[in-house]
């Protein structure tokens, strides 16, 4: 193949590419640049193949269309999610799960839970003066990009940025990317990383949401035992499982639950957990079942490993797992063995060292979410109500955070007669942290 350039085309800075059809049998291209917009730059191609017959005029025309798709650069959407663009070959399933989510399943949300998902700007230039990247504080990676910390230049608040670069940014992941923005745009709860905005150059895509402390990995990793305790297990669970009801509750499934994506409000022993990274996530209705890839290999469920449809029971599983990790240290299965035989063998799930300080009813709430049949396994609902999150002492420490955020989303009013009852026959006064 020949290429033939009339003038230097700077591909980066193209708006606007139109064929010319019949200005010869040559394809012709007419490029249009930001930066001189009011001049055309021509391009001409040859095709080896090429001939003035009709055939060959029709496979001039196939290909000038193709060269002319591989030439032209993302253009920047108007809105995180456009169910009214033409979906492309390869992601037309995800494009429908898209619009499903929008038009169907946030029927619930009120107007002022539903955020603007992108603003346009015309350079990056524009972005950098409202807000400062610190490209050497990076925060973690999705899916989808590399996230650093950065300040809202007019309040000095601090944010996280996802930075994702356009041009290294597979086109099939294009729908699961705004589907994770919409979902956080939609969803408002003290559970869920808060989303602020997107906003789409040319080149690259930025999304501002709430700066946190940490994960959860890192404070078990840098806890004295390489492990946390039943009360801090306890306490970061509980939240974990009120973010997911929420989210179940909308036929959200995060997909991708793992100490990793559960971000810490604070370097407290007791911090405010919240969720973050829906670039897996899948609506998914009570009765539903999905069959796709999804989350991260370690803590999936049996039927996403054996490629078998799954439900929102997926979320309980990883739930167990991270219960297992957080209160071992390690996880709970050896890939080289079947997880129903490993689960079978109690010795191996559930060593000496350091199983034998750790409650009982501890052990029968991981096996309650660790179970290979998905019906049995408990629900959001269940394992809220389970003995072990049923104690003083974790009411006490969720009452405390509470009060410390001021906001009631932890605990309900119906359960404090009950505590009251029970400090007062044991003469206890309400512990703050």
């Amino acid at each position: 193949m020949l290429f033939r350039f009339v003038k230097h085309v700077n591909l980066c800075s193209t708006i606007d590419l139109k064929y010319l059809p019949r200005q010869s049998v040559v394809p012709c291209y007419v490029f249009h640049n930001a930066a001189d917009a009011d001049i055309d730059n021509a391009f001409s191609a040859a095709h080896p193949t090429a001939n003035t017959t009709s055939e060959g005029t029709d496979v001039l025309t196939a290909w000038a269309k193709a060269v002319g798709q591989a030439l032209l650069p993302i253009t920047p959407q108007t809105s995180a999610v456009s169910v009214q663009q033409p979906a492309a070959v390869d992601c037309g399933q995800q494009r429908q799960q898209e619009q499903s989510l929008k038009m169907e399943h946030f029927d619930s949300l009120t107007e002022d839970e539903m955020g603007q998902l992108s603003k346009q700007f015309r350079d990056e230039q524009d972005f950098s003066q409202r807000y400062h990247i610190s490209t050497d504080e990076v925060l973690g990676s999705g899916q989808f990009g590399t996230v650093y910390g950065g300040i809202h230049r007019k309040t000095g608040r601090c944010v996280a940025v996802k930075l994702i670069n356009k041009m290294k940014f597979p086109t099939n992941k294009e729908a699961a990317l705004r589907i994770e923005v919409d979902i956080l745009s939609k969803v408002k709860h003290p559970g869920v990383v808060a989303f602020q905005e997107m906003v789409e150059t040319a080149d690259r895509i930025f999304v501002v949401m709430e700066k946190l402390k940490g994960d959860m990995l890192e404070m078990i990793l840098c806890s004295e035992k390489g492990r946390l305790s039943e009360r801090v297990t306890q306490f970061l669970v509980y939240q974990i499982l009120i973010a997911l009801r929420y989210l179940h509750n909308l036929n959200i499934v995060h997909c991708d639950l793992k100490p990793e994506n559960i971000l810490l409000a604070s370097d407290s022993d007791f911090p405010q957990v919240k969720l973050c990274d829906f670039g897996f996530a899948r609506i998914i209705g009570e009765r539903g079942f999905r069959r796709s890839v999804v989350g991260t290999p370690a803590y999936l469920a049996p039927e996403v490993l054996c490629n078998k449809g799954f439900n929102r029971s997926l979320d309980m599983w990883s739930v167990g797992v991270i219960v297992y990790v957080s209160l071992s240290g390690t996880f709970p299965f050896n890939e080289d063995q079947d997880i129903s035989d490993q689960i079978e063998d109690a010795d191996f799930m559930y060593p000496i060292n350091p199983w034998c300080e750790i409650t009982t009813v501890a052990v029968d709430f991981v096996n309650s979410l660790l179970q290979v049949k998905m019906n049995k396994r408990l629900t959001v609902s269940k394992a809220l109500s389970h003995n072990w999150l049923q104690n003083y002492q974790l009411w006490s420490d969720l009452r405390s955070l509470e009060k410390e955020v001021s906001e009631r989303f932890l605990t309900h009013e119906s359960d404090d007669a009950r505590w009251a009852s029970y400090e007062n026959e044991r003469g206890l006064t309400t512990i703050y942290l």
